[in-house]
């Protein structure tokens, strides 16, 4: 018996990533899953690589820049499955653009599909977890959440606004026993540098070096199960990279000169 041994976790973001590498990794604790992104032909793919009984896996097409159905899918899967245990909200969009070159509408996109889109669906499920006394909270934040980079402004401003929502929730909701988790990644091998979005609205295209090389997707689902078990309020994830937080924490100043050397990619 694990401790997600017949939890319902329902997963956004869940074809590729972190997020499959979620789904992959409850499967394997007895979890129920309700997978959620945009494609369902792609959910359909990896609910065919869980490789567990159909009435355990729910495909819930979800597109967070438009939440105006949130409430009729949660509603699905209470009905489905009678309760959510956890919610992680894995789902956004990275962005690899200078300010001077992004319009206000790129930026808006990546704020309604990162910040607007998880806050519309957490909210939608928060009701349930209040009355059931239980349940989990995840944020998918990243150490552009602590600090600003290069071609990240936007991508940015909605980690940071992220921590803001999540950390504000947690005290307001600390003695209702629903626990919240803010996972802040660093270098995760994964498409995200790929399907970062340009100034021009076009997709980057490009695997980043230094996400080539980072933490694999699998490594990072299992540090964030431990983290959930642990009821953790907060976990950084990945190599060195994470040694820039504390820096900046504790030497404002020279993480300022630090970081303005790295390699902008």
């Amino acid at each position: 018996m694990t401790a997600f041994k017949n939890k319902v976790v329902w997963i956004t973001g869940a074809t590729s990533g972190i997020g499959e590498a979620l789904a992959s990794a409850f499967a394997k604790e007895g979890a129920k899953l309700v997978i959620s992104a945009r494609r369902t032909a792609e959910l359909q793919r990896v609910k065919n690589a869980l490789k567990i009984a159909d009435e355990n896996v729910l495909i819930l097409p979800l597109d967070l820049s438009d939440t105006s159905n949130v409430n009729a899918l949660t509603q699905q899967v209470i009905s489905t499955f009678g309760r959510i245990d956890i919610l992680i909200n894995n789902g956004g969009i990275s962005q690899r653009s200078l300010t001077k070159e992004t319009p206000l509408e790129i930026d808006r996109k990546i704020m309604e599909v990162n910040f607007f889109g998880t806050v519309a669906l957490t909210k939608s499920v928060l009701p349930h977890l209040l009355k059931q006394k239980s349940g989990h909270i995840i944020a998918m934040s990243s150490i552009a959440g602590k600090f600003g980079f290069y071609f990240r402004s936007a991508y940015s401003a909605s980690k940071h606004a992220l921590h803001g929502f999540f950390e504000s929730l947690r005290m307001e909701i600390y003695n209702d026993n629903v626990n919240v988790l803010i996972v802040c990644p660093g270098k995760i091998k994964t498409n995200i540098s790929i399907n970062a979005v340009t100034g021009d609205g076009g997709k980057h295209n490009k695997m980043d070096e230094s996400q080539e090389q980072g933490l694999s997707a699998e490594a990072c689902a299992q540090q964030i199960l431990k983290a959930i078990e642990k009821k953790k309020e907060e976990v950084f994830i990945g190599g060195k990279e994470l040694r820039a937080v504390w820096v900046k924490r504790i030497f404002p100043k020279l993480f300022s000169k630090i970081i303005r050397k790295q390699k902008a990619e």
